[in-house]
């Protein structure tokens, strides 16, 4: 899938976050555009932005619930046609939510997770392309369970440190999305990764991140999400619960027990009142949760039940554990042994090594006994020694997870340090620095050319600086330098050349193109408030980059074109055609206020001084003279 990056119609998109009903139905299907075979249903280009995020949410929703073949392929390919709107559409946010939303119905089913691979990829660049940092982080976590369900748990322990170190420092919540929603997608995130948390084992980051992610959805999530929320903890705690009484912890296990019973019970609550909700005790995690606190026959029939409802492998463990300890406290421990043994035989992926683990030792503890003592101290040895040595790797885990999270924050930190390097720090644009290589990599490449470089200086720049002073000379270098770049396209490079001087290039752009476009930066410029530019305007000279033309030669040329400008008033812009690599004259400028055509000579040239200041030598840079000795340029102040 290619996602457009063009703008398109917002609509209030951002509005469904609570997971709340957005269509009972499938949408129109049928033509690109979404029209369906049901003239009842609306075309997808009809609907709005918020109706495509709340039908994403909504299947995702129904995801979680797990469900026979067909339905989950149903979802997929539903979610797929919302997909191809959306970046029909454009808007950034919700291209991105729709491919989370996509990867999502993918991601937890070891059939269908092969194609989850290109979404993940496409995720991973759009986010970062667009600055979501949130999603970003969401898109490393999602990634953690699609390694979990090939067994790469190395793999998946540093996707979601990538994460996590994307999270750890400050999230500005986006202006566009707002708080509310920013802080739904945050808690999203943040469920994401400790899912992968808790599949791991690593319960105590897990439960951490989990509360946190509690705090983000108080206040601006749903019912539903809050639920969710809620039912992440208690499977975590559940899983905690059976892990702690494999190393003999048998209190902690209960007390974890304790506190899920307890949520499940709050959960319960909470969507009394809520009759679009699937009905409270078929949720596997408050049935467990319940069971595992108080083994009673009452859950009996509720468990089984559950049993032969499709279900993910975490919630399919931990029913039939539940469902085994509530019959053998009923005495039926033959039937116990027969649900574990049934479950193992369905298990099929390696997503849920710690919890396939406790399934294994309930199997063992309730039927070792048939083989004789002897194969049961044996059994019971190895089980212990087996779990000392998962306890201790469980430990490590944690020290690697942490040692990683350090060095991906400190890769962001090092990285923003590089980007101010090349940054010029009064006007935010490029630096000489940066230029250099720029200029040294867009020259090299011929996908690049024609090449346009233009030289812009400022017309009684100086005047400002003497009649106000330099803070007033600095907020006008500010504002021009903002103005220009904005009136330029997206990927030509301006930058501060020095001092009062600046360099643009526009790559792939014909001389006549480029002088287009630095002709709307100098009217943009001259139509400033007063107040902004004090009167400033800019003087451009700009040339095309000859074949084998050194950058230090087509400057000189934009230069001399650049005082031409100034000579007949400045706020103008004068063009220097490429020519022959052999002429020696700079070739017809033409004059922005159509002046017609006027030629700029090497005499011309001649007359002007590009002689660097003597304590100023010249860089050994693309922009230095090498080639070329007589064409020495002024590093600028």
């Amino acid at each position: 899938m290619t996602t457009h990056t063009t703008a398109g119609p917002t609509k209030g998109w951002t509005a469904s976050v609570d997971g709340d009903s957005a269509h009972d139905g499938p949408v129109g299907v049928g033509s690109p555009q979404g029209a369906g075979d049901d003239p009842a249903l609306p075309a997808l280009a009809e609907r709005s932005d918020a109706w495509l995020v709340g039908r994403a949410r909504e299947l995702v929703a129904k995801a979680d619930h797990s469900g026979a073949d067909d339905e989950r392929q149903r979802r997929a390919d539903e979610l797929d046609r919302l997909l191809t709107e959306a970046q029909h559409r454009g808007e950034p946010r919700m291209v991105a939510q729709l491919l989370r939303a996509a990867i999502l119905v993918r991601v937890g089913d070891s059939t269908v997770a092969d194609s989850a691979e290109p979404l993940l990829d496409e995720l991973l660049a759009h986010t970062r392309r667009h600055g979501l940092v949130i999603l970003q982080a969401d898109a490393h976590a999602l990634r953690g369970r699609r390694q979990l369900l090939v067994g790469a748990e190395d793999k998946a322990l540093s996707e979601v440190a990538v994460a996590l170190a994307l999270l750890d420092e400050d999230v500005t919540p986006d202006a566009v999305l707002g708080r509310r929603t920013s802080d739904v997608l945050m808690a999203e995130t943040l469920m994401d990764i400790g899912l992968v948390l808790t599949q791991l084992g690593v319960y105590e980051v897990a439960d951490k991140v989990i509360t946190r992610a509690h705090r983000f959805i108080r206040d601006s999530g749903g019912p539903q999400m809050i639920s969710v929320a809620l039912v992440n903890r208690a499977r975590l705690l559940l899983g905690w619960g059976l892990r702690l009484e494999r190393i003999g912890e048998t209190t902690q296990a209960i007390g974890r027990f304790t506190t899920a019973a307890a949520i499940a019970t709050a959960v319960e609550a909470l969507l009394l009142d809520r009759p679009d909700q699937a009905e409270p005790a078929l949720c596997p995690v408050i049935a467990s949760a319940h069971a595992l606190a108080h083994h009673s026959s009452m859950y009996v029939e509720r468990l089984t039940r559950l049993l032969d409802t499709p279900l993910y492998p975490r919630d399919l463990i931990l029913v039939s554990i539940a469902l085994a300890r509530c019959l053998e406290a009923e005495g039926h421990t033959e039937q116990a042994i027969k649900v574990l043994g049934d479950v193992r035989e369905r298990l099929d992926d390696a997503s849920e090594r710690t919890l396939r683990l406790c399934l294994i030792r309930e199997f063992a503890r309730l039927s070792g006994t048939d083989g004789g003592e002897r194969t049961t101290n044996a059994l019971e040895q190895y089980a212990t020694e087996l779990e000392e040595a998962l306890w201790a790797t469980r430990e490590s885990r944690i020290t690697t997870l942490n040692a990683r999270r350090e060095h991906e924050r400190l890769s962001f930190r090092h990285a923003a340090v590089e980007r101010q390097a090349l940054q010029d720090p009064l006007t935010g644009l490029a630096n000489r620095r940066a230029l250099d290589e720029k200029l040294e990599s867009l020259a090299a490449s011929p996908a690049n050319h024609p090449l346009a470089i233009a030289l812009i200086d400022l017309d009684r720049f100086k005047d400002v600086n003497d009649r106000m002073s330099h803070a007033a000379g600095d907020d006008v270098l500010r504002v021009i330098a903002s103005t220009i770049r904005d009136t330029l396209r997206g990927n030509d490079i301006v930058a501060r050349y020095g001092g009062d001087e600046f360099i643009a290039l526009l790559p792939g752009a014909p001389l006549h193109a480029a002088e287009a476009a630095l002709r709307r930066a100098v009217s943009a410029v001259a139509a400033l408030p007063r107040d902004l530019s004090h009167g400033v305007t800019l003087s451009v000279g700009v040339v095309s980059l000859r074949p084998q033309e050194t950058a230090a030669r087509a400057l000189a040329r934009a230069d001399a074109a650049m005082y031409q400008a100034k000579r007949k008033g400045g706020n103008d812009i004068v063009s220097a055609p490429a020519g022959s690599s052999g002429d020696t004259t700079v070739a017809g400028g033409i004059s922005a206020n159509g002046n017609g055509l006027s030629p700029i000579t090497d005499d011309e040239l001649g007359e002007i001084d590009l002689s660097l200041p003597a304590h100023h030598p010249p860089t050994a840079s693309p922009l230095s003279p090498r080639a070329d000795p007589a064409w020495v340029l002024p590093e600028g102040p």
